[in-house]
C-alpha cells in the first residue's frame, strides 16, 4: 500500500524560502506542499487540521524576530515540533535580457529589502515596492516581462520562474540565516528534543522579569532568545516569547517551570523539539 503524503503548509509560492525550508526539513519523506497567501492562513490551516504541519519563518540573523509569527503563535492553539535554519542569499532577478542599469522598480518582502539595505543605498534609482514575499515578487516580474522591473529573491526563485540573476548575494550580512519553525496542532515530544519555546506574561510588579530569569539561572538553564511583544488590549503591558535549552522531562527544567506561576499571569509552553544545530552558531 502506498504511503499517504503528509500535507504541509507554507506561506508564499514555489521558490519561496519557506518552500525551500519545507523541502529540506521533510527531506526523504513524501509530502504534499500547500501554499497560502498569509502567515495566518498557514496557522489557521494547521489549527483546523487542513494540513498536518506548517512551516513559518520566525527569526532572521540580520533583522531579528518576525513579530507577526510571534503573535500568531500566542493567539492560536498550535505547537512547535521542529525547526530548520536556512542560509539566505538574496539576488536581484529580472526578465532575461534586462540590464542592471535599466532597473527602476524592485519588488520583494520588506524583510528582503531590510536585509539588502547597503545594495539599495548604492543604487538609489531603484524604488522599492513591498510585496507578499520574495518568490511571489519573482513570479510578478516573470509575468510582467518589464525591462525596468526586478525582484529580490533567491536563486531557487530564478530557477522556478525563468529569471536572470543580475546581482548575486546582495544581502548586507553575508552570514544571513533565517530560522523556520515547524508547527502542528498536536504536541510531539521526542527523546532528542533540546529546545523549549514558551510564552509568559509577567505580573506588573517591580523585579518580576528579574525573578523570572533567576528561576532559569538557578537551574543552570541557558536562554537562547527572548523577545517582548505588546499585550493586546493592555496598553504598556508586554508578554515575552522565550527559547530555553533542555527537555521537559529534565528535573532542572521541571523545577524552573514550577516556579514560574509566582511571577507570571500567563505561561504557555509552545513546544519542546530538536534544535537545528547546523548553522545556529
Amino acid at each position: 500500500m502506498a504511503t499517504k503524503a503528509i500535507p504541509v503548509g507554507y506561506q508564499g509560492v514555489p521558490g519561496a524560502y519557506s518552500h525551500m525550508a519545507l523541502l529540506q526539513y521533510f527531506q526523504g519523506q513524501e509530502v504534499q506542499a500547500e501554499n497560502f497567501v498569509l502567515f495566518e492562513d498557514v496557522v489557521q490551516a494547521v489549527a483546523e487540521g487542513k494540513v498536518r504541519y506548517g512551516v513559518l519563518p520566525i527569526e532572521n540573523s540580520s533583522t531579528g524576530g518576525i513579530t507577526d509569527v510571534y503573535d500568531l503563535a500566542r493567539r492560536y492553539s498550535i505547537f512547535i515540533v521542529g525547526e530548520k535554519i536556512l542560509k539566505i542569499e538574496h539576488c536581484l532577478l529580472a526578465y532575461p535580457g534586462t540590464c542592471l542599469e535599466n532597473i527602476t522598480e524592485v519588488y520583494s518582502h520588506p524583510q528582503g529589502f531590510s536585509q539588502c539595505s547597503l545594495f539599495f543605498k548604492e543604487h538609489p534609482v531603484m524604488r522599492q515596492f513591498n510585496y507578499f514575499n520574495t518568490a511571489k515578487a519573482a513570479e510578478l516580474v516573470a509575468e510582467k516581462k518589464d525591462p525596468h522591473m526586478a525582484a529580490v529573491a533567491g536563486v531557487q526563485a530564478a530557477d522556478q520562474y525563468g529569471l536572470e540573476i543580475l546581482a548575486r548575494g546582495i544581502n548586507t550580512n553575508k552570514s544571513n540565516y533565517t530560522r523556520f519553525i515547524i508547527i502542528s496542532r498536536e504536541q510531539e515530544l521526542v527523546p532528542e528534543a533540546d529546545k523549549i519555546t514558551l510564552i509568559v506574561s509577567l505580573k506588573h510588579q517591580p523585579g518580576s522579569l528579574y525573578r523570572l530569569l533567576a528561576h532559569f539561572a538557578q537551574q543552570n538553564i541557558n536562554m537562547t532568545n527572548i523577545e517582548s511583544r505588546p499585550y493586546p488590549g493592555r496598553p504598556w503591558e508586554y508578554y515575552f516569547h522565550m527559547d530555553i535549552t533542555g527537555h521537559l522531562t529534565d528535573p532542572a527544567v521541571q523545577e524552573a517551570l514550577q516556579q514560574l506561576p509566582e511571577d507570571t499571569t500567563e505561561c504557555k509552553i509552545l513546544g519542546n523539539y530538536p534544535a537545528d544545530h547546523g548553522k545556529e552558531a
